[in-house]
């Protein structure tokens, strides 16, 4: 396999890896409301916070990729 092609796999692992931490992220929130329902805002910014450094990390990790070719 040509490096290109293994650029296009690690970003492939990378937005896999951003979802499935997303995903993680919303449903534990999800959990942590149906418990405690008087601090669904704390845990709902938490969650956004935590969501946006993950989201932020795949994107850098797809803009290495895209520019080292």
């Amino acid at each position: 396999m040509e490096a290109a092609g293994l650029i296009y796999v690690g970003i492939g692992l990378a937005v896999l890896g951003v979802g499935l931490g997303i995903g993680k992220i919303g449903g534990s929130a999800m959990d942590a409301i149906a418990r405690q329902p008087e601090a669904a805002g704390k845990i709902q910014g938490a969650m956004l916070i935590a969501a946006g450094l993950i989201e932020g990390a795949g994107l850098i990790a797809i803009i290495f990729g895209a520019f080292v070719k």
